[in-house]
């Protein structure tokens, strides 16, 4: 890590967008406590608190704000002009941290984010899964890929894919049982239900002509977290599951499920990436987003 007044912007916004002095450490690939003497030396050429330290996070001062809100403008800046000359090369370079959720995360985005790095071997991208919400605004993630509208109004959104949750089931379950006319003969069948961030998904939504955007309450024997688990058990003809497309496009082709009411709509779930509105994005992150958007339409694609 240099030591300047240009290095020292640098150095900041990178901190200032992690999490931890151990996940800017890591970003350095250098030792907490150099992140630390680092940053203690930057805040004594300052003569102010930039940050206010606990075991395992830190918050910004005032003074730390604003020093870093100036860091990641001009930090854009040059991004910006490395980008504009190293784009007649041709060849993208940097960084990128990626978050995803689990289930979309380990079905589509893993595979798309290799296909990119080997497109681009300069490129290193860190993905991170999780099925814990996170605002990204304020972290050093450049992309949050989510299903459903955006978490914050400071963020910025692409849509990537649009996406629609869809009730189905096994035919084997629908030789035995059946398969219900409308949504009011949802409660004659074994709803299997998805339990995600502590909540149960026992309404289920639907768009009807005459009555518009509807919930209907659904119950059955069989709950899980895990929406490969109540896939799972769909496919062994224990009950109807209502999933999003990017999850069961491809049981749907091949025939191992089936759609069930296909004649009512149900609200859209689109795939989105959220990012910080920065004024202009890094080439590499314009073409991941780009990438993303390709290979979500062309595996997921219209149903």
């Amino acid at each position: 890590m240099r030591s300047g007044l240009g290095d020292d912007i640098l150095f900041f916004d990178i901190v200032a967008r992690s999490r931890s002095l151990t996940e800017a450490a890591r970003e350095f690939g250098v030792s907490v406590s150099a992140v630390s003497k680092r940053l203690a030396q930057l805040e004594a050429r300052l003569g102010v608190p930039l940050i206010q330290r606990t075991t395992r996070r830190f918050t910004l001062t005032p003074e730390g704000e604003r020093y870093a809100a100036g860091a990641a403008r001009l930090a854009a800046q040059l991004e910006e002009l490395e980008d504009s000359i190293a784009e007649q090369h041709d060849e993208l370079r940097g960084r990128l941290h990626v978050r995803s959720t689990i289930g979309l995360g380990r079905a589509h985005i893993a595979d798309l984010v290799a296909e990119f790095v080997a497109r681009h071997p300069a490129v290193q991208v860190d993905l991170e899964l999780s099925a814990v919400p996170l605002n990204i605004a304020g972290t050093g993630f450049d992309l949050d890929i989510h299903v459903g509208p955006l978490p914050d109004s400071r963020l910025t959104a692409k849509r990537l894919c649009r996406n629609r949750r869809i009730v189905c089931a096994a035919p084997q379950y629908l030789a035995e049982h059946g398969a219900p006319a409308d949504t009011a003969e949802l409660e004659q069948h074994n709803c299997i239900v998805l339990r995600e961030n502590e909540s149960d998904y026992v309404l289920w939504r639907f768009i009807e002509p005459a009555r518009g955007e509807t919930a209907v309450r659904v119950a059955g024997n069989l709950v899980s977290n895990d929406g490969d688990v109540i896939t799972r058990w769909c496919l062994e003809g224990r009950g109807l599951i209502m999933r999003s497309l990017w999850h069961v496009a491809p049981l749907l082709r091949d025939g191992s499920l089936i759609q069930v009411l296909p004649d009512i709509r149900t609200p859209s779930a689109d795939v989105y990436a959220a990012y910080a509105g920065a004024a202009v994005l890094p080439r590499r992150t314009k073409a991941l987003l780009d990438h993303l958007e390709q290979g979500l339409n062309a595996r997921i694609g219209q149903y």
